[in-house]
């Protein structure tokens, strides 16, 4: 079952560096000087994409502790 652990591991790697992209695309969302009403869309779409990395992400994990149960 090891390759359901890497598997798992890449997956959980993935999601961690898709979380560091939201934040950071937050950050620099949050500093431009835009109007509020931009600046709230473009963060709601943040939110999706930084919910699909934590969706991912934990995925991973399952898949890490599935391959050390089964092996």
């Amino acid at each position: 079952m090891e390759w359901l652990i890497v598997l798992g591991a890449i997956l959980s790697l993935a999601g961690v560096a898709g979380l560091v992209w939201c934040i950071v695309l937050a950050l620099r969302i949050r500093r431009a000087n835009a109007p509020e009403e931009v600046v709230r869309g473009k963060l709601q779409r943040i939110v999706m994409v930084n919910l699909i990395a934590l969706g991912v992400s934990s995925l991973g994990l399952m898949l890490v502790v599935a391959g050390i149960l089964l092996g």
